[in-house]
């Protein structure tokens, strides 16, 4: 049954979840930096398209798969932390030529919905939250439209404060010599995520 108290309690973990420092919010980060804050909404609107249907998936009983083959879980890892890998790769290629705005770009819609289904932190999430949140007296339709609308009006603003905030310090990054080391220390950020991405345990 869907109460007052289910959607409160499910909105504070939803923000929590989604604000904190993670794959997509590093991204994001970056993102908003190298091009600005609206460039990167693809990415933004991608985000919680890809979540919302990891979560339609987990709804309708893909988190058992995941519980009875944990395997698949550390398999997301491995690919999550790859293409977080390559992203950073793709930004120092682009500091060492002129065009780098033709030869880097922000991730397009669809492929930060593809990124949210290898994500291992997006696949926890959803499983958590349906296993503490889903109102089970509801049908399976109402049931489920309820969890991919919370998770959706949640993440958009939880998520877009990163890449705004990119965009805000790109508006001080007139010096090229100092815009070009924050785009170092992004690319550095990205392989550290990766790296936590690799070394993520449930």
């Amino acid at each position: 049954m869907i109460t007052w108290e289910l959607i409160i309690a499910i909105s504070v973990y939803n923000f929590v979840m989604y604000v904190t420092p993670g794959p997509n919010n590093s991204i994001l980060t970056a993102s908003g930096i190298k091009f600005g804050f609206f460039k990167s909404i693809p990415n933004i609107l991608g985000i919680p398209t890809g979540h919302g249907l990891q979560l339609a998936l987990v709804c309708l009983g893909l988190g058992s798969l995941f519980t009875a083959f944990p395997i698949l879980l550390d398999i997301l890892r491995y690919v999550g932390a790859s293409y977080i890998l390559y992203l950073a790769y793709r930004m120092f290629g682009s500091l060492n030529i002129t065009s780098s705005e033709e030869k880097s770009r922000p991730l397009k819609y669809y492929e930060a919905i593809l990124f949210q289904f290898v994500n291992p932190k997006a696949w926890v999430i959803c499983i958590t939250a349906v296993s503490l949140f889903y109102p089970e007296k509801e049908n399976l339709f109402i049931g489920t439209f309820f969890m991919v609308f919370m998770s959706t009006v949640i993440n958009i603003p939880s998520i877009s404060i990163w890449a705004f905030g990119g965009s805000v310090i790109r508006l001080y990054l007139n010096n090229i010599k100092l815009k070009k080391i924050i785009e170092w220390l992004l690319a550095l950020l990205l392989i550290a995520t990766a790296i936590s991405v690799f070394l993520y345990k449930i």
